[in-house]
This record gives structure tokens, C-alpha cells and sequence, in this order.
């Protein structure tokens, strides 16, 4: 036990575990639900562990189900949860005043992705310096709307605007409204703020460091500001245009509303799929190549060392490259005039097939306990590991068991699967030798 305190890489998980188990404990108590009632285990579980894991997949509806008390549990949680307990793991090490080794600092360079131990005091400030000041904006934006344009009074427009603007920014995709955000479809003023939050947290914290020191020069970027800005573009655009094409005349979803309204729903759901959750359609009523468009999307996720969720945008696009420079017959993978080491390349590889493996793991285990459609089950699989929230509407209807796996998943979608990887390595030794080379055939 000692030990893991003294290892950041068994840290990160072991700080996961116990703000779950705190959480679950929370909101057990009679006192978080509205009925006076104390939750039953699997659903306070589930809840603190979705809140944790910023998802934001729910068994009960937050807005009726918990108390007061339960719902600033949940807020907190995610709140918690969004900071990284990377993020407070590095500030354990910085307190404790005793730097970082060798083996600390590559266990943490995975999961910050670049960012060097020297950075740490300067991605803490940013931290913190960005987490208040786009909460505190959001939060402005939309109490001001609430009490404007809806005549809500300061106390619940308070409550509702900060609730929204804390899940916002942490890609949390809690809503303290019982429909999400569904009674806001036509309100760009509410919406666009969220989108904004969603966005600019997605695209990760080395990124914003980036941005930070040199501006919008691209030139001066790094390699991975660079693919994640691009990426993020692309993805958004993609989803943007397939949305809007399939789900133009839906009549459950987008069919019934004006153009402007009809554009404005298909961006937010552009970007929700990619880790935050909200919902201002009827999820369960998307066609069916809208539903496989989200998959891809939240599979892919965000960017990394942020609030993001998914594989992360780097590991899809060093994919992508790989492919396109084996097609092309070229000894390096590269892009933006920058080629990538074996090393990263083996390391996305690994990130992509193990969580399509544990997708489908868990997909098949649920498919053979339910008689739930494969594209839905499909959906919360990939949504619970995707850190995404979004449901097609079942999650209520699995049984504890299939709960259980989704809460899983959820822990290993938010800690990172080359983290738990490293966690479960317990010193490992470098292999002291190599065996002789021979290539099997392939294709």
C-alpha cells in the first residue's frame, strides 16, 4: 500500500477507487435522495462511478430522484473527476517535495501525453485559471438566460446555470433538468455556451499550454496541438454534415424544426458524442446511420490529458497515418512534415485494440444476459467506455450484473487503458533479448 502511495501510475486508479467508494457511501445515505430513502448500492455505485468517470450515464433521473444534498455530491464528483487525478497525483509528488523518477515520469507521459514533470507547476495554475474562469462564464451566460428569457427566480437559475456549466466544462453530461437539455432545443443563447465549454476542454490541456505560450501561430505549434486541432475540426465537421443529412427529416428528431433550429441541434450533437453527453434530441430516436456515426465519434473521443473521453484524437489519426504510409510504401508514418517514432505507433495500436476488445467483451456479455438490440447495447458500451453519457434510453432497464461491466468500463475509459496496463505491470523488467526475425504473411 505504501508503495502505490509512492507511485504515481498505481496512484491514479487507487484515487479513482476511493472517490467512488466515498461518493457510493454519499449517496447511499437517506438524506441524498428526495424520498428520504437510502439508495440501493448498485445505483448509488453506479452514479458516483458515471460521476467520477465524468460520463454521465444515469439509472435514475437526477433531477427528481436525489436531494439537494445528492445532487451536489454529483456535482462535486465530476467536478473532481474532470480535474484529473492525474492532475492531483502530480500535486501529491509536487507537496510531498520529492520530485519525480525516472519511471514516475514515463508512467505520467503517457497519460499527459508530452507534457513534461518540469510543466507540472504551470499545468496546475492553468488548470485551475481555466477551470474558474470558463465555469464562472458559462454560469454568467446562463442564469442570466434562465432569468431572463424563462423568469426563472435567482435561486434555481443559480443552482441550474452553475450545475450545467460545471458539467460543461468537466465533459460531464450531468443536467440537473429531467430531459437533459431537450427544453432548450431552439435556444442558441443556452446551448452554444455549453458547446463552447464542451470544445475547449475536449481538446486537452497540453493544447491549451500550447496555445497558451505561442498564440494561434500554427507554425510554432507542436505535433500534437496540431493533429488535435485538426482532428477536432474534422471530426466536428464530419459529424456536423452526417447529422444534418440523416436526421433532416426525421420526424422525431430534427423533421418538426425550422432551419435555423435543425442547424443548430445537429452542430450541439456534433460535438456531444465526442465525451460530454447532453442531449438536446431524442437519442433512441436517431436513425440508424446516425447511431453508427456516434459510434465512431465517441469512440474516437477527444483530445488527451483533458476532460475527453474515447481513444483520443492522436491515437486515431497516428493510425490513420500509418495506414495511408504503408499503402504508399513509406518507411515512416508522418504528418504536418513530422514523423512519428515506432514507439508512439505501437503505443496507439495497443490503445485502439485493446478498447475495441473490451467494447466488445462487454457488448457480448450484456447481448447474452438481455434481449436488447446489439445497436443499442452496442451504444452504451461504447458510450460508458467512451466516458461519452449518451444513452439510446436502456440503461435503467439492465440488470445489476450489466451494470456492473458499464461501471467498469466506464473506470478504465477515464483512468486510460495503457495506465491500468502500466498499474497492473508490477515491475516489469525490459525483455533482455530479442528473438530471431521472421515475418509471417499478412492479408
Amino acid at each position: 500500500m505504501i508503495r502505490a502511495f509512492r507511485d504515481p501510475v498505481r496512484l491514479i486508479p487507487l484515487l479513482f477507487a476511493v472517490a467512488i467508494a466515498i461518493g457510493t457511501a454519499l449517496l447511499m445515505l437517506p438524506f441524498a435522495s428526495a424520498s428520504g430513502q437510502a439508495t440501493p448500492l448498485v445505483t448509488a455505485f453506479f452514479t458516483s462511478t458515471s460521476a467520477v468517470a465524468v460520463t454521465g450515464l444515469i439509472v435514475v433521473d437526477t433531477a427528481t430522484y436525489w436531494s439537494w444534498f445528492g445532487q451536489v455530491v454529483i456535482l462535486v464528483l465530476f467536478q473532481i473527476g474532470g480535474f484529473g487525478i492525474m492532475t492531483a497525483a502530480t500535486l501529491f509528488g509536487l507537496m510531498a517535495g520529492r520530485g519525480f523518477g525516472l519511471r514516475e515520469r514515463m508512467a505520467t507521459h503517457v497519460e499527459r501525453n508530452r507534457l513534461e514533470v518540469g510543466d507540472a507547476r504551470s499545468v496546475l495554475a492553468l488548470v485551475l485559471k481555466i477551470t474558474i474562469a470558463v465555469e464562472a462564464v458559462v454560469a454568467a451566460i446562463l442564469v442570466a438566460r434562465l432569468m431572463v428569457s424563462y423568469d426563472s427566480e435567482f435561486g434555481p437559475a443559480l443552482w441550474h446555470g452553475v450545475f450545467h456549466a460545471v458539467s460543461a466544462f468537466n465533459n460531464a453530461g450531468f443536467s440537473s433538468y429531467s430531459d437533459s437539455v431537450m427544453g432548450f432545443q431552439t435556444d442558441a443563447v443556452f446551448l452554444v455556451p455549453i458547446m463552447a465549454a464542451v470544445i475547449v476542454t475536449a481538446l486537452g490541456f497540453p493544447v491549451m499550454q500550447d496555445v497558451r505560450h505561442k498564440g494561434v501561430r500554427w507554425s510554432q505549434w507542436t505535433l500534437h496541438t496540431k493533429i488535435t486541432v485538426m482532428g477536432t475540426a474534422v471530426l466536428l465537421l464530419v459529424g456536423f454534415g452526417a447529422i444534418l443529412a440523416k436526421e433532416w427529416t426525421n420526424p422525431d428528431t430534427l423533421g418538426p424544426m425550422s432551419v435555423g433550429a435543425k442547424i443548430l441541434n445537429a452542430g450541439f450533437h456534433s460535438v456531444m458524442p465526442r465525451t460530454a453527453g447532453f442531449n438536446s434530441l431524442d437519442v433512441g430516436a436517431f436513425r440508424g446511420e446516425t447511431l453508427l456515426m456516434n459510434y465512431v465519434l465517441m469512440f474516437i473521443g477527444g483530445g488527451s490529458a483533458g476532460t475527453a473521453g474515447g481513444v483520443k484524437i492522436t491515437t486515431f489519426f497516428v493510425l490513420l497515418a500509418v495506414v495511408y504510409s504503408e499503402v504508399k510504401g513509406r518507411r515512416d508514418a508522418s504528418l504536418f512534415g513530422r514523423r512519428f517514432g515506432h514507439g508512439i505507433e505501437r503505443q496507439a495500436l495497443t490503445v485502439f485494440v485493446a478498447a475495441a476488445t473490451l467494447i466488445i467483451l462487454a457488448s457480448m456479455y450484456i447481448l447474452a444476459i438481455t434481449r436488447l438490440p446489439m445497436e443499442q447495447v452496442l451504444f452504451e458500451t461504447i458510450s460508458a467506455f467512451s466516458t461519452v453519457g449518451l444513452s439510446t434510453g436502456i440503461t435503467a432497464d439492465l440488470p445489476p450484473s450489466a451494470l456492473v461491466v458499464l461501471c467498469a468500463l466506464m473506470f478504465v475509459g477515464r483512468v486510460g487503458t495503457i495506465t491500468v496496463a502500466t498499474a497492473l505491470a508490477l515491475g516489469a523488467e525490459p525483455q533482455p533479448f530479442r528473438y530471431p526475425e521472421e515475418n509471417p504473411i499478412v492479408g
